[in-house]
């Protein structure tokens, strides 16, 4: 797989988010990851003749530059296993292929994938997600496998203000943007571009794109204001702003987004065309 896994956090990310599902284990450069399973021959424990033997399948993550899923099914014979065991090498492989599913779909290895699709593809967030979720059909999904980020809340710029800006994503908000955002909402989690830039952001809520919130910490832009009209983007000289496709928002499903914000040469050009006033330039000190 393209994506990157050298960062020793990481992987001690994946090795825990991972350890109440499979088997985890760590050596050198490999991660693996086992999934034990028992074949029985008849349904009642109790019952006479009642047999029953421990199976697994590892799949092994080889990390570096790229990474690699390795799995080996081996003879049933290793485990001992009588006769009567059915369709082994079928269900070993699907478990395997159940393990690496999984993990792409709940570590670390989910962001990266979602940002090497945006990039690689031209496509959104929503959509690269989207795309993962059909590369991944087996995933089972584990709550709380991910470190969630932490994000401290910028001190307001005077004293004794308050996170005051509320909205609830039902209807369109007017312009302009509110100039002192900053101070008035939560910064929240910043979005990774296809050109490698991250977006901050303030006031978003959750990833369904109903309260986008202001993107943009030099080029911001008000997402829950801007109705998508593309003013922006022709406007501006250096190509700061690309359309990314958004769905849910009531303003409008496609927006700006400044996958170039520090290619900005501050000519003020992009908020004087806005329709809605939803944009504002802060020069950097």
């Amino acid at each position: 797989m393209p994506i990157k896994l050298e960062d020793p956090a990481e992987i001690k990310s994946i090795l825990e988010g991972m350890k109440k599902t499979f088997v985890m284990d760590k050596y050198a450069d490999r991660i693996y990851a086992t999934y034990n399973w028992i074949e029985e021959n008849m349904p009642d424990p109790d019952a006479d003749g009642y047999e029953y033997v421990d199976l697994s399948v590892t799949v092994e993550i080889v990390t570096g530059e790229v990474i690699d899923a390795i799995y080996q099914i081996y003879p049933v014979e290793k485990f001992s296993a009588p006769q009567w065991v059915q369709n082994y090498r079928k269900k070993a492989d699907h478990f395997a292929k159940m393990i690496i599913d999984t993990l792409l779909r709940n570590t670390i290895l989910s962001d990266k994938m979602i940002e090497y699709l945006m990039k690689s593809e031209n496509v959104s967030e929503a959509q690269a997600l989207t795309k993962l979720e059909e590369l991944t059909p087996l995933a089972q999904i584990v709550l709380d496998a991910k470190p969630i980020a932490k994000i401290e809340k910028p001190k307001p710029a005077i004293e004794g203000k308050k996170q005051v800006i509320e909205r609830d994503g039902e209807e369109v908000v007017p312009g302009p943007i509110d100039i002192e955002f900053k101070d008035k909402m939560d910064l929240t989690a910043p979005f990774k571009t296809k050109t490698g830039n991250e977006v901050k952001t303030w006031g978003r809520i959750g990833a369904d794109n109903k309260v986008m919130g202001v993107w943009g910490e030099f080029c911001a832009v008000d997402f829950d204001i801007c109705i998508g009209d593309g003013a922006c983007i022709d406007a501006c000289p250096v190509a700061v702003y690309e359309f990314f496709d958004f769905p849910g928002n009531v303003g409008s499903t496609k927006k700006p987004l400044q996958i170039n914000e520090p290619d900005c040469i501050f000519c003020l050009a992009c908020e004087g065309v806005c329709p809605p006033q939803a944009i504002k330039i802060y020069p950097m000190d």
